[in-house]
């Protein structure tokens, strides 16, 4: 999809006036909840991270993780294989601040599954919105339809499960072993931290949502919350392919393409990607070096401390 908007967009970009016309004027006031926004997106992706330690009783303070956050996610969207560094920087964090391996392990695997249901739910959310609204729709023109398609449901979904748990024992022997130990020790997490490490992770993806809308609503864009969410998650979707360090380039390209898409001005759509990655990415990198001077005052490394010291 991220080529393909590239191709989409290709030859009708903005002019650097109509984007430049669009700045002058937004409205102010969005632009400051969008900030507020991302801002606490990231609180709630530190927040996330330290519950989930706190479920295996290693206290991490509010501040460190903030600034783990903010350096691991500069590390993400700077680097080739990003992910992987931001990954292996957060584990040695983790162990700085008292957690074996196993358990900082643990944790960092648990971080990631969390994001990706969290991810999950909020588009089955939205899709089941979306469907509940067409079958009421259909309901009315078309009740003989949507009886047999729920007919259909009843008979296949107990046979999914049912061919789910069959085949699950020779899953479970081909699993990695870092993933076999995370699945091991994440039942001795009370629910309680589950459900606030989930709910995190959901506030954590919502505002980041939520900051794109304001930038939107910023720019007049004439587009409904319902095509906003679409275009979001097919970029979030595009986003867990790693292209480029970040997604630079691909993500504004497949974010203008959809906002174009849903019939927004190539201008004010463009003004609104510029902003909502500034705010999301570009931003987030000199904040990235500021996270990691904090780490490094807070907790410097020494002899007994397993080494952290990989700079932004």
């Amino acid at each position: 999809m991220g080529i393909a908007a590239i191709f989409t967009v290709s030859g009708k970009l903005p002019s650097m006036d109509a984007v430049v016309a669009a700045l002058h004027d937004a409205d102010t006031d969005w632009l400051v909840v969008a900030a507020a926004a991302e801002l606490f997106s990231m609180a709630m992706f530190a927040r996330q991270q330290r519950r989930l330690l706190l479920a295996f009783d290693v206290k991490m303070p509010r501040h460190r993780a903030i600034a783990l956050a903010y350096s691991r996610s500069a590390l993400a969207i700077s680097m080739p294989a990003g992910s992987a560094v931001s990954a292996a920087y957060a584990f040695r964090w983790f162990r700085a601040d008292g957690a074996s391996r196993s358990i900082a392990a643990t944790v960092m695997v648990l971080s990631g599954l969390i994001s990706f249901v969290a991810l999950g739910l909020l588009s089955l959310t939205g899709g089941a919105a979306a469907v509940a609204m067409r079958v009421a729709e259909v309901w009315r023109t078309h009740q003989l339809t949507v009886q047999l398609s729920v007919a259909a449901a009843l008979v296949l979904i107990p046979l999914i499960v049912h061919l789910a748990r069959h085949s699950s024992t020779k899953m479970r022997v081909r699993l990695p072993e870092v993933l076999r130990t995370a699945i091991t020790d994440a039942r001795e997490v009370a629910p309680r931290h589950w459900a606030l490490a989930l709910g995190a992770a959901g506030a954590n993806w919502l505002t980041d949502l939520l900051c794109l809308a304001a930038a939107a609503a910023a720019f007049h864009l004439p587009v409904t919350l319902w095509q906003l969410g679409a275009v979001y998650l097919a970029v979030q979707l595009v986003r867990q392919i790693p292209l480029t360090p970040g997604g630079i380039g691909v993500i504004e390209a497949s974010l203008l393409a959809g906002l174009v898409a849903a019939g927004a001005a190539a201008g004010p759509a463009a003004a609104v990607v510029l902003v909502y990655r500034v705010l999301s990415c570009w931003l987030v990198l000199p904040a990235g070096v500021i996270g990691w001077l904090v780490l490094r005052t807070g907790h410097p490394v020494t002899a007994d401390t397993p080494r952290v010291g990989v700079p932004v």
